[in-house]
């Protein structure tokens, strides 16, 4: 495979004789906290991917726990550049992950959000663009948390109506973008208070076995995804 020039862009869905080569960057989420069982959703996938009916693409989890849109936007192209494997070579997908760090408010429930919202749309929209440049790239929205938990680590305070108005701030700059977008947060809405506070974990922020099994499932039947 050729390296990409800056500007362009590899289509996303093409015959590949090759595994894919693909990056996942992003927080805690991806990093896979709480899983001491399966490494979190982009491990199982990644050992999903290993099995010898598998398409054997390469996944690295480039996680890092409490990161926020900066600091993936910061670190994206020195990551991606060294993901390769060969002289000349780069990544064929980016997965990104990152927002709810971002929403959180600092001290009490209406302190400021630990990423302003005006900072966190042009920071996203820095992030989106340069790995759109890179290679084609997927999103992977965030899970709800569970309030009644809060605060996190006695200073952070997440909520459904933050992590709303963050997810959708993401949701529309991918839809603009034309970057496939998994709305997880919705999707677990969706199925009721009781069904997703059972697949986080204690601290009600990370979710847990369960969850991150649950998260694969949603990973894996997603059509984007499935085309790879």
């Amino acid at each position: 495979m050729q390296t990409l020039a800056r500007g362009s862009v590899k289509p996303l869905y093409q015959t590949h004789r090759q595994p894919l080569k693909v990056v996942v960057l992003g927080d805690s989420l991806v990093y896979g906290f709480g899983d001491p069982e399966g490494g979190g959703w982009v491990e199982r996938l990644r050992r999903q991917w290993m099995l010898p009916d598998s398409p054997g693409h390469v996944l690295y989890n480039l996680g890092v726990r409490g990161d926020g849109i900066r600091q993936v936007e910061e670190r994206l192209e020195h990551e991606f550049r060294r993901r390769g494997e060969l002289k000349n070579r780069v990544p064929d997908t980016i997965i990104l992950s990152v927002g709810v760090n971002d929403s959180a408010r600092l001290g009490h429930p209406n302190g400021r959000n630990y990423t302003d919202f005006d900072t966190f749309q042009s920071e996203l929209a820095k992030l989106l663009d340069q790995a759109q440049q890179l290679c084609p790239v997927l999103f992977v929205g965030m899970v709800p948390v569970d309030e009644t938990k809060m605060p996190f680590l006695d200073c952070l305070y997440y909520s459904h109506a933050d992590q709303y108005r963050y997810k959708e701030a993401t949701r529309l700059a991918c839809l603009k973008r034309q970057i496939p977008y998994l709305d997880v947060f919705e999707s677990w809405m969706n199925r009721g208070t009781d069904w997703f506070s059972k697949r986080l974990s204690p601290d009600g922020l990370h979710p847990n076995i369960a969850g991150y099994k649950a998260l694969l499932e949603d990973v894996i039947h997603w059509e984007p995804l499935r085309k790879l």
